[in-house]
C-alpha cells in the first residue's frame, strides 16, 4: 500500500482543534471529579494494551482513544485538592504558552535555531533574578527539574573547586583529582545526593550535620570549611518547609562553594511576608528551584541559577570554554541538553500573567491555606509537627502503626483529596503541600471534612 502524506497544515490544525476541545472539556470537570483515578478508570488503561497498528490511523481517532482511556485515569493535579509532591496546577497562561510553544516546535539550541526561545529566556532570566533578589549577572539555565538543576550547578561547583587546586576536571576527569569535601544537613534532599553520584563525587564523602527539630542545619555543629569544600544548604525542607540558616552558613563558608537547593522554597523570596525565611540566601554561589512547583508552570521547568556563569559554561560548554565578553552564551552551552524545549516560554508566560503582585498573592494565599489546614487538623486531634512557616503541613496523631498510609489511601480512594504519608523525626505522619493557584478555602474545608469522615485506621496485622 502506498502511503500518502496528508497536507501537514490541515492535519496539524485539525488535530490541535480536537485536542483543545477535549482538553477544555477535561479541565471543565477536573474540580468536581475524583482527585485520584477511580478503579474502573485504572482498569480501562488495559485498553492501551494492543499490538502496534500496521496502517496509519486518523489523528482524530488517536486523540479520541487517548482521551477516552487516558483522561479518566489521570490524577487531578490541575484541581485544587491535590496536596502532594509540593507541586501546583498549571496557570492558564503557562498552559496556553506550552500549547503555543509546542506548535512553534522550537529547539532552543541557540538564537539561530530559536530567536524567540532565546529572547524569552533572556527576558525571563532578568525578571527572575530581580524577583528573587539575586545578583543581575547570575546565569539561569532552563532544565527539566530540580535534579538536573542540582546536577548543573554542582558540576559548576566541582569545576571551580578543582580549578582552584590546579585540576582541569573537564579534560582530566576525576582519576587522580584532588579530593573535595562535601558538607550537608541530615535533611538534604535525595536529588542533591543523586546529583553528587552522577558527578562522580559520591555520597560517602558527605559530612552530615545534625539538624534541629524543624530540619534546619545546626550551624554550631557544622565542621570548618575551606576552599576545597562544597556546602549544601536547603531553602524549604520538603516536610517542614523550614530553611537552613543560610546567612550563618555563608558567614562560616571560609571560601567554600555554598549551594542552595530551593526547589520550592526559593520562591518565598518573591513575597515580603515569607522572604525572612531565607535570610542571607543571596550570599550563596548557586541556587536551584522549580517552575513547576510554586510558580505553577507545566512540568519540566527547572532552573539552575549561578553567581559564576563562567564556571557553568566551563562545565557545560561544547565548544571554546570562554564566555563572550559582554555577551551571552548559547543555551546549549549552559545546560546539559542540546535538544531543549522552549521551557523559558512557559516561565515567561507565568511571570507575565501573574506580575509581581500576582506571584506574591499566590505565595501568600497558599501559605494562608496551609495555616487554615493546620488549624483544622489540630481541631480534629492531630498534632502539627512543623512550624507552618510556608506551605507545608505535617500532622500526626496517636494511632496504630500504619495509620498514616491507611488514612491517605482512604481519602485518595474517596476521591476528595490527595495527600501522602511521610515519616518525620521518627514519627508517622501525613504531609500536605499547598502549592496550587487553583486551591480555594472551600477545597481546604472539603479536605478537612473528608479526613474527619474517614474511620480510624486499624493496626497492622
Amino acid at each position: 500500500m502506498e502511503f500518502t502524506v496528508p497536507d501537514p497544515l490541515t492535519q496539524s490544525t485539525t488535530a490541535l482543534a480536537i485536542a483543545a476541545d477535549r482538553a477544555a472539556k477535561y479541565l471543565a470537570t477536573v474540580h468536581d471529579r475524583s482527585v485520584a483515578a477511580a478503579p474502573d478508570a485504572l482498569a480501562g488503561l488495559g485498553g492501551f494494551d494492543m499490538p502496534m497498528p500496521t496502517a496509519p490511523n486518523d489523528p482524530a481517532d488517536t486523540l479520541a482513544l487517548l482521551d477516552q482511556l487516558g483522561s479518566p485515569a489521570t490524577t487531578a493535579t490541575a484541581g485544587g485538592r491535590f496536596f502532594g509532591l509540593v507541586v501546583g496546577g498549571t496557570l492558564p497562561a503557562a498552559l496556553g504558552a506550552r500549547v503555543l510553544a509546542s506548535a512553534w516546535d522550537q529547539v532552543v539550541f541557540s538564537d539561530a535555531t530559536s530567536p524567540v526561545g532565546v529572547k524569552l529566556e533572556q527576558v525571563a532570566t532578568g525578571w527572575l533574578l530581580d524577583l528573587l533578589g539575586l545578583p543581575a549577572h547570575c546565569s539561569v539555565g532552563y532544565v527539566t527539574g530540580a535534579t538536573m538543576a542540582n546536577f548543573t550547578c554542582l558540576a559548576a561547583a566541582r569545576h571551580a573547586l578543582l580549578e582552584r587546586q590546579g585540576w582541569d576536571v573537564q579534560a582530566k576527569g576525576l582519576w587522580g583529582a584532588p579530593r573535595l569535601r562535601v558538607i550537608a544537613g541530615e535533611q538534604a534532599h535525595v536529588t542533591v545526593r543523586k546529583a553528587l553520584s552522577m558527578l562522580g563525587i559520591g555520597t560517602d564523602v558527605i559530612e552530615y550535620v545534625p539538624c534541629d527539630p524543624q530540619g534546619r542545619i545546626d550551624v554550631g555543629r557544622m565542621p570548618e570549611a575551606d576552599a576545597a569544600t562544597l556546602i549544601l544548604a536547603q531553602a524549604g525542607n520538603v516536610n517542614s518547609g523550614a530553611s537552613d540558616p543560610i546567612a550563618d552558613i555563608v558567614a562560616r563558608a571560609n571560601g567554600a562553594w555554598v549551594h542552595v537547593d530551593g526547589a520550592f522554597g526559593l520562591w518565598a523570596a518573591a513575597s515580603p511576608a515569607t522572604r525572612s525565611q531565607l535570610a542571607g540566601y543571596d550570599g550563596a554561589d548557586s541556587w536551584v528551584t522549580d517552575g513547576h512547583k510554586w510558580l505553577n508552570t507545566p512540568y519540566d521547568c527547572g532552573l539552575a541559577i549561578c553567581r559564576h556563569p563562567a564556571a557553568i559554561h566551563a562545565a557545560m560548554a561544547t565548544q571554546a570554554p570562554y564566555l563572550k565578553v559582554g555577551g551571552d552564551a548559547a543555551p546549549k552551552d549552559m545546560v546539559p541538553e542540546f535538544s531543549r524545549s522552549a521551557r523559558g516560554v512557559e516561565i515567561w508566560a507565568a511571570l507575565h500573567s501573574l506580575g509581581r503582585e500576582g506571584l506574591r498573592d499566590l505565595i501568600d494565599t497558599t501559605c494562608r491555606h496551609a495555616r487554615t489546614l493546620a488549624e483544622g487538623l489540630r481541631a480534629q486531634g492531630f498534632e502539627i509537627l512543623n512550624d507552618v512557616v510556608l506551605n507545608q503541613v505535617v500532622a500526626s496523631r496517636p494511632a496504630p502503626r500504619g495509620w498514616a498510609a491507611a488514612l491517605a489511601g482512604a481519602v485518595q480512594r474517596s476521591g476528595e483529596a490527595w495527600f501522602g504519608p511521610t515519616t518525620w523525626r521518627g514519627r508517622e505522619a501525613v504531609r500536605f503541600s499547598v502549592s496550587s493557584w487553583a486551591t480555594t478555602e472551600a477545597d481546604i474545608q472539603r479536605t478537612l471534612a473528608a479526613i474527619a469522615a474517614t474511620p480510624d485506621a486499624p493496626a497492622d496485622a
